[in-house]
């Protein structure tokens, strides 16, 4: 079952975090993002937040799951949506203890340049009729 848009406004507005606060469709579900990092992903309309020391910190007894079967164990928080102030805390932890992820390297000037000069070839293996 997919994760419904209203479970990812539901979210937003427990969390209070405004802008901050988005989300982006991943492999059929959704990752959320705090200030540009991902710290947890919605799947089947449950959230799990990314497990982090800070994080366990508020929540010493958490159930942990699997967003998806090939992944790692994440704090299954669906206990906790309705505790608007400890969601943010949650959310805003995760985000301070997780790093900003890498940028993405730019395309060389050339790569750019070739893929632009690259033109449509005609068919030659057929004879004109």
């Amino acid at each position: 079952m997919a994760t419904d848009s209203d479970f990812i406004d539901y979210i937003h507005e427990q969390a209070g975090l405004e802008e901050r606060l988005t989300h982006k469709r991943m492999f059929g579900e959704y990752g959320i993002y705090l200030d540009g990092k991902v710290v947890a992903f919605a799947c089947d309309n449950s959230l799990f937040l990314k497990p982090t020391d800070a994080a366990r910190v508020l929540l010493p007894t958490v159930t942990s799951g699997k967003p998806y079967p090939e992944a790692k164990d994440y704090f299954v928080l669906d206990e906790y949506l309705d505790d608007s102030d400890l969601l943010r805390r949650l959310l805003q932890a995760t985000a301070d203890a997780v790093p900003m992820p890498k940028p993405k390297p730019k395309a060389s000037r050339r790569a750019v340049q070739r893929g632009a000069a690259k033109a449509p070839r005609k068919r030659t293996d057929k004879p004109a009729r």
